[in-house]
């Protein structure tokens, strides 16, 4: 049997770079020579490998991972004696997210992490703590150190004292908050304060990302600058003193719990994000008022909530990035297109009553450089084809619900189908092979995507 060509070693990790990590262990698993052009630390950079029960691991598999030089590891089930096992074998890691489910901890758990001296990211995922998540050692330990820090779905028992110690971390530059109920009661939702909320903006000088969540709905609306702090060095004037933020988003919260000008005082976002729960009737859409003060936003993300016609005249004509998880029919787009002449990245979803969107979206939006499409309750149809019009797009991806797939699979079919294949093979004909046609969902980013934001089955 031939080995594989003589080429440079960098050159084949440069071709390595674009296969998935499912293909990455698939050719690692052909020779030894391919096995070690595999492993190369520039190939797994961003990698975050998934590990429990640590017990199982050979020290094979903790000298691949200290070859590749990995940094980051999301855990589950990880017991307190375990903790040396991580300590011992990946003793440089970077992040460490939680992710397990419905476990109960106390706080003496966490300080382990004060063992690993270039610890930067932290997550925390679906439990529930006892004690306070972030001891006072612990905090001293991280107070310049954490940067990115991510709460989602955690049960503590005192929400104000967790803010609090968050409000010590000087450094943190991202900051994921999703809220729970507190303690072992009903899934009562008290906000944090107002107060408490303001200082720890104040003091959270260099936060660029907030993504701030609620599960349920409190009994009253927030105060009007409640994501506005005063600057304390000019008190009695309306100046706003907390970070720059560049990114913001609000997870689960209902139209009625901000106010219309909420977002005033952050004319610096760049990003913006709304993920709506639900929706009462009657209620007027605040998204409108949000977005005015908003002329430098490039990128926006509306999930659920009203429909497009009741904000679409007031998106900033900043905007190059856009993401639309609502119903959308052909009145909509040619209503939102003058409003985003230079849009890029287009992501959306298209039902039956969509009408035949990708034969318009070359008309609407001839700028665009990647587009992404939902299709719910259909396939693709022959108006795909209408696609390769958009001289600057590079890559477009096609993804159905889950019953399209399954269906296909028990049929003998693997998504996509014959017919869907079929056409994005003519595609790609008919754009000289310009555009890169993905069908399969991204791989979860476990350190930034909670189970809120996740879109994936």
């Amino acid at each position: 049997m031939e080995g594989p060509p003589q080429l440079p070693p960098e050159l084949w990790v440069y071709v390595f770079s674009y296969l998935s990590t499912e293909e990455k262990h698939t050719v690692r698993s052909c020779c030894r020579h391919l096995k070690k052009l595999i492993d190369h630390p520039s190939l797994w950079k961003d990698y975050t490998v998934v590990m429990s029960e640590l017990r199982r691991y050979t020290y094979g598999f903790w000298h691949t991972l200290n070859y590749r030089k990995l940094t980051r590891v999301a855990v589950r089930h990880l017991r307190r004696k375990e903790w040396r096992r991580l300590v011992k074998f990946l003793p440089s890691l970077t992040a460490i997210v939680f992710v397990d489910g419905g476990r109960q901890y106390k706080e003496k758990y966490m300080d382990n992490l004060a063992r690993f001296p270039n610890l930067r990211d932290l997550g925390v995922r679906n439990a529930t703590w006892d004690e306070a998540l972030l001891g006072r050692c612990l905090t001293e330990h991280l107070q310049e150190r954490l940067t990115h820090l991510s709460v989602c779905n955690v049960r503590l028992p005192n929400t104000v004292e967790f803010i609090k110690t968050v409000s010590q971390l000087v450094n943190l530059r991202f900051l994921l908050f999703h809220q729970q109920s507190e303690g072992y009661g009903l899934d009562t939702v008290r906000p944090v304060p107002r107060n408490d909320f303001h200082i720890m903006l104040l003091k959270l000088k260099k936060l660029n990302h907030l993504s701030w969540g609620m599960k349920g709905e409190p009994p009253e609306p927030l105060p009007d600058d409640y994501l506005s702090p005063p600057d304390p060095d000019h008190p009695g004037v309306s100046s706003y003193g907390g970070p720059a933020l560049t990114s913001l988003e609000l997870v689960d919260y209902p139209e009625t719990i901000l106010p219309e000008n909420a977002l005033k005082s952050l004319t610096s976002l760049r990003s913006l994000a709304v993920r709506y729960r639900y929706i009462r009737e009657g209620i007027e859409c605040r998204l409108r008022s949000w977005l005015t003060p908003l002329r430098q936003l490039e990128s926006l993300t509306i999930v659920g909530g009203n429909s497009l016609a009741t904000y679409t005249t007031t998106i900033p004509p900043s905007v190059t990035r856009l993401t639309l998880r609502v119903a959308i029919t052909l009145k909509d787009m040619d209503s939102i297109a003058p409003k985003v002449p230079g849009l890029e990245h287009l992501d959306i979803e298209q039902n039956r009553s969509s009408g035949s969107l990708c034969r318009r979206i070359p008309m609407l939006f001839p700028h665009l450089k990647t587009l992404r499409i939902r299709f719910f309750r259909r396939e693709p149809e022959k108006d795909l084809l209408s696609l390769h019009k958009l001289r600057h797009l590079v890559q477009l991806e096609l993804l159905v619900e889950r019953s399209f797939i399954l269906r296909d699979y028990l049929n003998g079919h693997p998504w996509p189908s014959p017919c869907v294949q079929e056409l994005i093979n003519e595609l790609r004909e008919l754009s000289e092979n310009r555009i890169t046609v993905i069908t399969t969902m991204r791989q979860r980013n476990l350190l930034r995507e909670c189970d809120c934001l996740w879109e994936g089955d």
